[in-house]
């Protein structure tokens, strides 16, 4: 290097232009980034260009379903849905997030590790239980027949039950990413309040609300997109969303023009949804972007205490305890009756199989887009990282219709294989490792990269013995992530599923469609369960991670 020292060349501005060749310095090294980068962003791209195409070649009959009324009432109670889900998952957020972090909450840290939990449960598993408890003759009914002579309840399809379960299993995308803004407030802003005379009530609305804004923006955009690709829940409860609408187009149709111009109808509306997400966040700012020096002090709740107590007590217990319970139950009534479990374990191998696949493939897309957006920013590769969080906008059954197609007309060997539900994975979760990785390597300074470069390293020892071992916290996070919703996700696996490939997800839904409420609870039950390891992980990374904060 010259007698110059790295921190001469960073301050001189040289460093920075010279960091694009420490992990790219060769062509090759360059190739065999852009090759699966672009592969990626191809398969992206894909059910979009295969909607446009479907949707011309159905001719007007496609468009005038698209204009027809029976369409713009799905779109109005696909949007009422989204937005009444998303207020009330904010209202019960909310509170959560800040009495588990800035009150002396009893059992604070129990409610901070249970609150989280019921983002595990999948939609249609949550459907189901509350459908067998509290609908018109489930549980709950035939426990008030004998002693009140109840012999129907009010009926909980449609609506009422469809944003019940959508809430109770989503707020959890709003608690985690407040949590989080909570924890890294600095408390000099909300101190400097209270010596002006503010009241602590006066202090949370004027100071620290506003700095919760891009926190309350993010989760509000998961919860939104949650919605309008669920067809689980919409499903179960007979709410006619748009991909309710869409799957019974698909399945009792021949002609497929119509399903896709209705896809084209909720990719326009998620994107609406990113496009005024984004351009809120462009908007708020946090006032202050390093980490706070030391923690907020607790604030006693007072007589206020034992309220806050049953109201995450009521929580837990509603979203939580109750639909363990009644698996539970179910299981144990099911057993009881005889039912046999079947090849429960065959069906949970099939389900980790395929969701560990999708976690290595997505992985293995989102490494060399994240590397070469952070180390080769420029135009090409901020294009494919848009091109990535483009499946935000993509629904489930969206992915699995043009998967069909392209499959049966181009690629037939692949139609109905493990390889194409693996790719439909990673085309769905994408983003989710795209954004973990990318946020890790902006960590990492270039000078550490270079100091291994100035002693003779290749570019891939440094990145195998320098930069991997820094983003390796990213890399786990955003692949137990992939694992995670993988498991969860049922309309692209009920399409593209191999024949005699039974998931979990399957398994579920194929017993609830015929109200087999007992036989789905053992595969629900493991379904939960296996879940539960990566958001376990998960949360045991951020304990040890506010550990070394503190």
């Amino acid at each position: 290097m010259s007698r110059l020292t790295v921190r001469d060349l960073w301050s001189t501005g040289q460093l920075r232009a010279r960091q694009a060749r420490f992990l790219l310095p060769s062509q090759r090294a360059l190739f065999l980034l852009w090759i699966p980068s672009g592969l990626a962003a191809g398969a992206v791209l894909l059910p979009i260009l295969y909607l446009l195409i479907r949707a011309l070649g159905g001719g007007e009959s496609s468009w005038e379903i698209v204009l027809r009324p029976q369409t713009l009432e799905t779109l109005w109670r696909t949007v009422w849905l989204a937005f009444w889900v998303t207020v009330l998952s904010i209202a019960i957020a909310l509170p959560l997030a800040w009495l588990t972090t800035r009150s002396d909450l009893p059992g604070r840290r129990l409610w901070a590790v249970l609150t989280p939990l019921p983002l595990v449960v999948p939609s249609y598993v949550g459907a189901y239980l509350f459908v067998s408890a509290l609908g018109p003759r489930g549980l709950l009914q035939t426990l008030l027949e004998a002693p009140f002579g109840i012999t129907r309840l009010p009926d909980i399809y449609g609506l009422p039950g469809a944003l019940l379960v959508l809430t109770l299993l989503n707020y959890p995308f709003l608690l985690l990413t407040l949590r989080a803004a909570l924890l890294r407030l600095d408390p000099a802003l909300e101190e400097a309040a209270a010596s002006l005379g503010l009241n602590r009530w006066q202090t949370f609305w004027r100071v620290t609300l506003p700095q919760l804004r891009p926190a309350i923006t993010t989760g509000s955009l998961l919860v939104v997109l949650y919605v309008l690709r669920d067809f689980g829940a919409v499903a179960i409860m007979r709410y006619n969303t748009f991909t309710r609408v869409i799957y019974i187009q698909y399945q009792n149709s021949f002609n497929r023009s119509a399903a896709a111009s209705l896809a084209l109808v909720l990719i326009v509306l998620s994107l609406i949804v990113l496009i005024l997400e984004l351009r809120a966040r462009g908007r708020a700012r946090l006032a202050s972007p390093n980490r706070p020096s030391r923690r907020p002090a607790r604030l006693p709740l007072g007589r206020w205490r034992w309220p806050a107590l049953l109201f995450c007590l009521a929580i837990v217990s509603v979203s939580l305890v109750l639909p363990a319970g009644l698996l539970a139950y179910w299981l144990l009534r099911g057993l009881a009756a005889g039912e046999v479990l079947g090849d429960l374990w065959a069906t949970a191998g099939n389900s980790l199989l395929a969701s560990g696949l999708a976690a290595l493939a997505a992985l293995t897309c989102a490494l060399p887009i994240s590397i070469l957006e952070v180390r080769r920013h420029n135009a090409a590769s901020r294009l494919l990282e848009r091109i990535s969080y483009a499946a935000f906008a993509l629904p489930g059954i969206v992915i699995a219709l043009a998967l069909v197609f392209f499959g049966a007309n181009y690629v037939p060997s692949l139609y109905q294989t493990l390889s194409m539900l693996v790719l439909a994975y990673v085309i769905l979760f994408l983003p989710q490792v795209v954004g973990t990785v990318r946020t890790s390597l902006l960590q990492v300074h270039p000078n550490m990269e270079e100091a291994g470069r100035g002693l003779g390293k290749s570019a891939i020892e440094v990145f195998a013995r320098i930069t991997l071992p820094m983003v390796r916290p990213g890399i786990i996070s955003g692949a137990a992530l992939v694992f995670l919703t993988a498991m969860k996700e049922l309309p692209a696996t009920l399409l593209l599923a191999p024949s005699g490939f039974p998931t979990l997800a399957t398994s579920v839904w194929s017993s609830v469609s015929e109200a087999f409420f007992a036989r789905a609870a053992a595969p629900a039950l493991l379904l939960v369960l296996l879940s539960s390891l990566p958001l376990a992980l998960i949360e045991i990374r951020q304990q040890a991670k506010d550990k070394i904060v503190r």
